[in-house]
């Protein structure tokens, strides 16, 4: 399960994340930050720490570094 949502993470920074300006506020960016919270901590903790993040990503946060 883990290889099948990191592919699919890969896939996104590879073919659909270029179509799009770069607007992350964040280092690492989300799509980084995913893939290195589901290597770390499998598929289940490591996508709800990606959406914890990703509901960070608003104008009224003000970002930085934010490691997983």
């Amino acid at each position: 399960m883990r290889q099948v949502v990191l592919l699919g993470l890969m896939f996104y920074r590879k073919f659909i994340s270029p179509l799009k300006p770069p607007t992350c506020r964040f280092y690492p960016t989300c799509s980084e930050y995913s893939i290195q919270a589901v290597k770390k901590y499998g598929v289940v903790k490591g996508l709800w720490l990606t959406v914890k993040r990703l509901a960070k990503c608003h104008p009224f946060h003000p970002g930085g570094y934010d490691p997983v």
